[in-house]
């Protein structure tokens, strides 16, 4: 089993910044992909950014990227996703997950572990 943890969400104005981590504890792995979601209120839960380490890749939406910076360090079995420039549009859920596959996919389905979410808002 794999736990992970979501912190740094909060209320922030329209430009600007936000750090969000996930630690993760258990039966860890480098193999496997990391990736944000998020779901805002009546959407459906959509890829915000993946980190492989197994292939050195950063893989973002289209929606974020530019804007958002995701990170990992091994030794702490942490993820971050680094905002920047934040809109309204942002707003949502943001939740951390671990892939069950080696290659990185976009798709909710191909995660296996999940975190409970952190909540950001950003106002106009």
């Amino acid at each position: 089993q794999v736990q992970l943890v979501e912190s740094g969400g909060g209320l922030v104005q329209a430009g600007g910044s936000l750090r969000l981590s996930c630690a993760a504890s258990g039966r860890t792995s480098s193999n496997y992909p990391m990736a944000w979601f998020r779901q805002a209120p009546g959407k459906e839960r959509e890829f915000v950014a993946a980190i492989s380490w197994s292939v050195g890749g950063l893989y973002y939406a289209n929606s974020v990227r530019g804007r958002f910076t995701i990170s990992g360090d091994n030794a702490k079995n942490t993820v971050y996703l680094q905002m920047d420039s934040l809109g309204p549009e942002d707003t949502a859920v943001y939740y951390c997950a671990r892939s069950s596959t080696p290659i990185v996919v976009t798709i909710t389905s191909a995660y296996n572990y999940w975190g409970q979410g952190t909540q950001v808002t950003v106002s106009s």
